[in-house]
């Protein structure tokens, strides 16, 4: 059975290109093992993640998520059973929110920046989805 989770975390030190490259590169090599797919949004405290796979792997890598000290806030914005995947070919994407076109994160909040604590998993759901469809993801495996 595939699952989809979508979390949101405060990191607990700056965000930076270094700390993205190293979650990134453990990311792909752990989730290629374990059958997990997804994408990574950041931009400047905030970390969003959607991950795709078995339930079991998924809540595994949510469970060692949870004890990481990079993360403060862990918040669960949804987690739902699904038919397909929409991240199939991706270990890990990567999208910096700061290059998205603010009016796109507008539509789904009550402000022009990424604040997923404040709005429902269902809309930071369809955000993602809309990055997706519109290219906005700066790197992909």
């Amino acid at each position: 059975m595939l699952v989809r989770l979508i979390y949101a975390s405060r990191a607990a030190a700056p965000i930076d290109h270094e700390l993205v490259d190293q979650i990134l590169e453990v990311s792909r090599r752990n989730n290629t093992a374990g059958g997990i797919t997804g994408a990574l949004c950041y931009c400047g405290d905030v970390f969003l993640q959607a991950l795709e796979g078995s339930r079991v792997e998924v809540n595994r890598l949510y469970g060692r998520l949870q004890r990481d000290a990079r993360h403060g806030e862990l918040t669960l914005l949804e987690y739902a059973e699904i038919d397909v995947r929409r991240y199939p070919a991706w270990s890990m994407g990567k999208v910096k929110l700061d290059k998205v076109n603010l009016s796109l994160l507008l539509k789904y909040s009550t402000v022009p920046a990424l604040d997923p604590f404040s709005v429902s998993g269902k809309a930071t759901a369809a955000m993602l989805e809309e990055l997706l469809s519109s290219a906005a993801f700066v790197a992909r495996d």
